[in-house]
């Protein structure tokens, strides 16, 4: 009914790219900022990437900035996230957040909406 799901998860080798989706299941995402999230066993939550609802504005993790981009297709309703020269620390599960502002986020319970996740495993 009222979801987020994320796709295109899966294996791929060291400096392959993938490219996740977060699609909205039964609302509009137009108004929403979108965070991208991951898990891998044993760590924290990191903060990989978020965008704004107006696309205006983008954050990206240390780790993986000038290789992941951010962006949103408000005609197809999703937000994707380009993963280009992964490497094995890249291997978790991913997730996407909605949040009426950005800055929700990152605050603890502040999204409104949590994806199931998608398993990303780099490896050779």
């Amino acid at each position: 009914q009222v979801q987020l799901v994320e796709s295109g998860g899966g294996l791929v080798q060291p400096g392959g790219s993938l490219r996740l989706s977060c699609a909205a299941s039964g609302f509009s995402l137009n108004y929403y900022a979108i965070g991208w999230f991951r898990q891998a066993p044993g760590k924290e939550r990191e903060t990989v990437s978020l965008i704004s609802s107006s696309g205006g504005s983008t954050y990206y993790a240390n780790s993986v900035k000038g290789r992941f981009t951010i962006s949103r297709d408000y005609t197809k309703n999703t937000v994707d996230l380009q993963m280009n020269s992964l490497e094995p620390e890249d291997t978790a599960v991913y997730l996407c957040a909605a949040a009426r502002k950005i800055a929700q986020l990152v605050i603890h319970n502040g999204p409104d909406y949590w994806g199931q996740g998608t398993q990303v495993t780099v490896s050779s």
